[in-house]
């Protein structure tokens, strides 16, 4: 039997989490002080997923960057290559929230979305 140590981040809380894993299935998680925590502890050992947030440029705007951020979270392994596509885009103003500026980042049929609105310069 394995057993791996984790700490949960779905809340800030921070429990310690004890997830026994036998053939490859997990049979307990413990340590765990709500539900979250044990869904957490499953999802971490057997499929790792994240949140992607960033910034890119903003072309006119009033502002010259805006945030951004996966629209779920993706596979963890494909974190870094969402990165670096997004080191690649820019978006022109006016930016609302919700605006697609990347569509199925790095093949993963997740798009990365405008988290701040950004109008469009005066000058």
């Amino acid at each position: 039997m394995e057993t791996r140590e984790l700490i949960c981040i779905n809340c800030p809380m921070g429990c310690n989490l004890t997830v026994q894993i036998e053939e490859g299935e997990v049979v307990s998680v413990t340590g765990n002080t709500c539900p979250r925590g044990k869904t957490y502890g499953i999802s971490e050992v057997t499929h790792p997923v994240r949140m992607v947030t960033s910034i890119i440029p903003v072309e006119n705007g009033e502002i010259p960057m805006v945030s951004c951020k996966t629209a779920v979270p993706v596979d963890k392994n494909k974190m870094f290559e969402i990165i670096e596509a997004l080191a690649k885009v820019s978006v022109k103003a006016p930016v609302h929230i919700g605006d697609v500026v990347l569509a199925d980042a790095a093949q993963t049929g997740v798009d990365v979305i405008a988290t701040k609105e950004v109008a469009a310069s005066s000058l």
